[in-house]
């Protein structure tokens, strides 16, 4: 959806293309902007991305086009397992292994029955290895948008990132549900800004009225009933930005 898009939508539902709005567009984007600042503190939709592996990788690089792009990082993966898989030190996997073993009578394997020792061996070894540094966990250091990965095992060629993006614009949102409550949002500030600009003077002997305390009332219900909704469903265990 579009920011143009949006701006209709506000504007459908404030006047029903009958009344007259005494706000521009220009004023109705600035509001959008605001939505999308609050919107960002309860933004949980990731996106992943490879890049090659270090124990310090600079988030700033032009390269990995990253700047000013990620919000909080929630995951490190490894991107090709445990070993390197263009090497011979690449590690086969166990589950794979037991296939052979379900219909093997214990020595018709060649060197299988050594391999799940040997490998029962390494997987001991590697429990004791985490226990005194845990492998992929990771620091992200905000200021100098830097993020250090720990790897106490084989380093792999590359980590994949999972991290949540920061809102751009209203174009990089996808998600139907977080498009409405954009908008939601952007028409509660809207009945704010609009409710405190009628209410700026009071009319006495009038024959008419206008519904600024009405429509002040109506927004401040409604973005204190959204923002509820948001505080009650936020994932907490995505870091506060």
């Amino acid at each position: 959806m579009t920011r143009e898009q949006i701006i209709e939508e506000i504007k459908l539902e404030l006047t029903g293309k009958v009344l007259h709005l005494e706000i521009d567009d220009q004023t109705i984007n600035s509001v959008i902007k605001k939505a999308i600042r609050e919107l960002e503190r309860y933004w949980d939709e990731t996106t992943l991305i490879t890049v090659p592996y270090a124990s310090c990788i600079d988030l700033s690089n032009s390269e990995l086009d990253l700047k000013e792009k990620v919000s909080s990082i929630t995951r490190v993966y490894r991107t090709e397992g445990v070993g390197d898989a263009d090497l011979t030190t690449a590690y086969a996997d166990p589950m794979y292994a037991q296939q052979w073993m379900l219909f093997s009578n214990g020595g018709t394997m060649y060197n299988l029955n050594d391999y799940v020792l040997n490998y029962a061996s390494w997987m001991s070894m590697t429990s004791i290895r985490n226990t005194m540094s845990t492998d992929l966990t990771y620091k992200e250091d905000r200021h100098n948008n830097k993020l250090y990965i720990n790897g106490n095992m084989s380093k792999p060629r590359a980590v994949t990132i999972e991290y949540v993006p920061k809102i751009t614009d209203v174009e990089s949102i996808k998600s139907d549900y977080w498009i409405d409550i954009l908008i939601r949002l952007s028409v509660a500030l809207t009945k704010i800004v609009l409710g405190r600009i009628r209410t700026r003077f009071s009319q006495s002997n009038a024959l008419w009225g206008m519904d600024g305390e009405k429509l002040l009332e109506e927004g401040n219900t409604e973005l204190k009933e959204l923002r509820e909704i948001l505080r009650a469903n936020s994932q907490l265990i995505y870091p506060i930005d």
